[in-house]
């Protein structure tokens, strides 16, 4: 009932008590893993997506994130403490609500937040009083008070009296067996001080540390400024390399070496920046500062360097194989087409970027990656093809693009006849250097 002033007495005894229901809207790379984490200490869990497959592929107990073993999922799918529905009305059951969504942008670089805004009004029509909803989805300042609050207070619950709200981003590092959900520390920001502490509350049982915020916008640009300070840093090294190749420096042995330094720099590879945070954010960050008549020039020069970089690979690329003989319209063997190493995503990844440039000079180009199984190209399918010296030795170059850690690059260079490595993948293959050309 709107304004029960029990409702925080009740959720908080339930968190304590580890009987809240929670509720996880997106079962993907972020949603999943969060999921399971809550189950795992008991809770009961319901994860919803609009993705029917999904949703089968977990009632059988079986994965289809590489993140996230498929044992993981059965056990507590058997035990009864996660299940998965395609239907909202699950979110009535739930006392606690993450919200895990994609959030991806425009053509035009603008942010695209409709999916958050679609869950909010999913939860607006079937959450009720008394629940805790948790946006996690990466967006621009201002987006829990502007997009999700309003869609709540729409169906007549006051946020921080009927309902509670807050921001706590997402920090998962896809392929990163180190640090998953449950070891890194969490930033909360709620509208409200209860929101706040609720939220908090509620992320504490997972066990890694909280860190408490003034509001859901400091959060949100907390979140902003993990990401674009990498892309700035990895658009300085891009800058560096190509300064390096002018001058006939090794740009990968200057990074060891500037390295050594025990303090006032922090080492960043160049190569081709991809995935669903890093390149999206500054474009995020960027946007919301017009707002504010505030031009973020600094940063919009950064991510267009690292934009640029699909280009550079392919020049680079081109200009190997003229040194090395060929007309460069052979065929080229694209290594790795996932947006980093050891995953099984290719969405944002800027290998595809860089296979699109290629067809478009009339290269025929394959590819081996041994997460992905296949990839669609300006409209067509591409398969990925197994790695044999016979598929290596007939292309006219090798190009790796996103640095696996199952294959073997000696066996590559040894049965190739010239490897462009963008990742460096080939530092310590000795035999075959003379083919080798590094970024």
């Amino acid at each position: 009932m709107p304004g029960d002033a029990t409702a925080p007495c009740v959720l908080d005894e339930r968190i304590a008590a580890g009987t809240a229901v929670v509720g996880v809207i997106g079962l993907g790379y972020v949603g999943l893993p969060l999921a399971l984490a809550y189950a795992r200490r008991g809770f009961p869990v319901r994860g919803y997506d609009t993705d029917i497959d999904k949703i089968a592929t977990l009632a059988a107990g079986r994965s289809y994130l590489r993140d996230v073993p498929a044992e993981a999922v059965r056990v507590e799918v058997a035990a009864g403490r996660f299940t998965a529905a395609a239907d909202p009305a699950v979110l009535g059951e739930c006392d606690a609500v993450f919200v895990c969504v994609p959030t991806p942008f425009t053509r035009q670089k603008e942010p695209d937040v409709r999916h958050i805004a679609d869950a909010a009004r999913e939860v607006a029509r079937w959450g009720r009083s008394g629940q805790v909803v948790v946006l996690r989805s990466t967006s621009y300042p201002g987006t829990t008070e502007g997009v999700v609050r309003p869609a709540l207070e729409a169906a007549g619950r006051a946020v921080g009296r009927d309902v509670f709200l807050a921001f706590a981003p997402e920090r998962i590092d896809p392929g990163n067996t180190r640090y998953g959900v449950e070891d890194v520390p969490v930033v909360v920001g709620g509208c409200d001080p209860e929101s706040t502490r609720l939220a908090s509350a509620l992320l504490a049982r997972l066990g890694a540390p909280v860190v408490p915020v003034s509001s859901p916008a400091a959060a949100e640009m907390a979140k902003l400024l993990e990401n674009v300070f990498r892309n700035v840093n990895i658009a300085l090294v891009n800058q560096v390399a190509q300064l390096c190749e002018r001058m006939g420096l090794d740009v990968w042995e200057i990074i060891e070496a500037a390295a050594t330094k025990p303090y006032g720099f922090l080492p960043f590879r160049p190569g081709l920046v991809g995935g669903h945070c890093i390149p999206v954010d500054p474009y995020y960050l960027a946007w919301k500062a017009r707002e504010h008549d505030f031009h973020m020039d600094f940063i919009e020069l950064a991510a267009r360097v690292n934009e640029e970089m699909p280009f550079y690979v392919v020049n680079r690329l081109l200009a190997a194989l003229h040194d090395n003989g060929s007309t460069g319209r052979g065929r080229a063997l694209v290594l790795g087409v996932a947006f980093k190493r050891d995953v099984d995503d290719a969405r944002y990844s800027p290998a595809l970027r860089v296979v699109e440039l290629l067809q478009r000079r009339r290269m025929d180009v394959v590819y081996h990656d041994p997460y992905v199984p296949q990839v669609e190209v300006r409209g067509v399918r591409l398969v990925s093809q197994p790695l044999t010296d016979t598929l290596v030795a007939s292309a006219d170059c090798v190009l790796i693009l996103t640095d696996h850690s199952c294959v073997d690059y000696a066996a590559v260079v040894r049965a190739a006849r010239l490897v462009f490595d963008v990742r460096n993948a080939t530092a310590a293959v000795c035999e075959g250097r003379e083919k080798i050309v590094r970024l």
